[in-house]
């Protein structure tokens, strides 16, 4: 994979939008697939395949790929337990268990104003 240059616009922009709080936060949750990864794991803890069971539209690698991104941003931790077959379980931080009550007030507005969009225009 390439590597960005330090100096495009898409590094100069990065580095202006992370200074807000806002921006930070969602960009840590951002995309298709966190929000539901770490929904999951607020109840308990999973192993993978019970994740992929959770989540079947999400394919194995795209699950590989957020669990990593969640773990480098402090998310998520991940346990390897030494044992044959090698087991490995996913848990969420105390960091990321501060987003509960905003998720659950993100879905309580979600249901409010889901009908209210008009998704045909």
């Amino acid at each position: 994979m390439a590597t960005r240059k330090e100096n495009s616009t898409y590094s100069s922009n990065e580095k202006w939008i992370i200074e807000c709080d806002l921006t930070y936060a969602v960009n840590k949750i951002g995309g298709r697939w966190k929000i539901l990864i770490i929904s999951k794991l607020e109840s308990k803890v999973h192993r993978f395949s019970e994740l992929k069971k959770e989540l079947p539209f999400i394919t194995e690698r795209m699950l590989a790929l957020q669990l990593r991104a969640l773990e480098k941003d402090g998310l998520v931790k991940r346990t390897i337990y030494a044992e044959i077959p090698p087991r490995v379980e996913y848990e969420l931080t105390e960091m990321a268990l501060e987003f509960g009550p905003i998720f659950k007030q993100l879905s309580i507005w979600g249901g409010k104003h889901r009908s209210d969009t008009n998704l045909s225009s």
